[in-house]
């Protein structure tokens, strides 16, 4: 009996997802039916690919040579695809995976250029707190916080970019503005994230700051303190290319600021898909665009 593409395509999700309700949802089908593909593949296959856990499903030996053998087929459909569609242009589905504060306020700010470069794209701009990873396929692309030390994957560094405290300018004339970094563990608010739900360990800003200090305010989102500190709920650590975009904000020891890197991230087996390529020439150009908001002069924004 022959054997499904789309069959197989759904145990390759179920495989990169580790979760068959995950797989699901990324695919826009219920469960239910996934399950129910899951199954007839396995019968027609005679083996089964997964073990049910408490986690999620895990492959057995067979679904890990089913995997390789999976993985193989898509590499070779993606490779024709490309090579027939070349002359048109970038096709396709095109995932980036990118952290939230870079995802609004730099890069989907002028996506319209890329798309209307691209109008045979399907573009998911995935900006949210935690990364999709292009060593398991979840994205085809991501821009994170550090570089991998492991996966079948390429990457380089992007960027570096600053991030400085900064205070609206009602919350300063209320409080004062401190004159030492010292004076922030007394009387002063901060605004930060929620330890326990770090996604990353580079977004630990406060310590650098001052030792012992920590948000009082917090949220795992960097636009939600955005809006807090814009609103006068504390003083907080944002990246430059936000606060120095916002006029109400004003930088709380200017020339006191801490650097963090931008890494850009593909698999290997399809860091040279056209839409990849595209996407990857676009970002770079639009970073050196925006060297100065990345990394400002040291002092009071111009």
């Amino acid at each position: 009996m022959a054997i499904n593409w789309n069959d197989l395509q759904d145990f390759l999700l179920i495989a990169r997802a580790g979760q068959l309700s995950r797989a699901a949802a990324q695919s826009g089908v219920d469960a239910t039916t996934m399950g129910r593909r899951l199954r007839r593949l396995e019968a027609r296959l005679g083996t089964t690919l997964f073990e049910q856990t408490r986690q999620g499903q895990v492959l057995t030996e067979a679904g890990e040579r089913m995997l390789e053998e999976v993985e193989a087929m898509e590499h070779a459909a993606r490779r024709i695809s490309e090579n027939t569609e070349s002359g048109l242009g970038a096709g396709g589905l095109l995932r980036v995976s990118l952290s939230e504060g870079f995802g609004t306020w730099l890069v989907a700010a002028h996506l319209r250029s890329f798309t209307e470069q691209h109008p045979r794209l399907m573009f998911d701009l995935v900006a949210s707190s935690g990364f999709l990873s292009p060593s398991k396929r979840e994205a085809d692309l991501a821009v994170t916080l550090s570089r991998p030390r492991a996966g079948p994957v390429i990457a380089g560094k992007l960027s570096d970019y600053a991030l400085r405290l900064y205070a609206s300018g009602d919350y300063l004339a209320r409080h004062g503005m401190p004159s030492k970094p010292a004076d922030l563990a007394a009387g002063y608010p901060l605004v930060g994230y929620i330890p326990d739900l770090l996604y990353a360990p580079e977004l630990r800003y406060l310590a650098e700051i001052e030792p012992n200090l920590s948000a009082t305010v917090r949220s795992s989102s960097i636009n939600a303190q955005h809006r807090m500190i814009a609103a006068g709920a504390g003083i907080g650590v944002l990246p430059c290319f936000i606060g120095d975009a916002d006029s109400s904000l004003a930088p709380v020891f200017p020339d006191r600021r801490i650097t963090r890197s931008f890494w850009l991230v593909t698999h290997k087996d399809t860091h040279n898909l056209l839409r990849v390529r595209a996407f990857q020439e676009w970002l770079t150009a639009l970073v050196a665009q925006e060297r100065g908001r990345l990394l400002p002069r040291l002092g009071p924004p111009a």
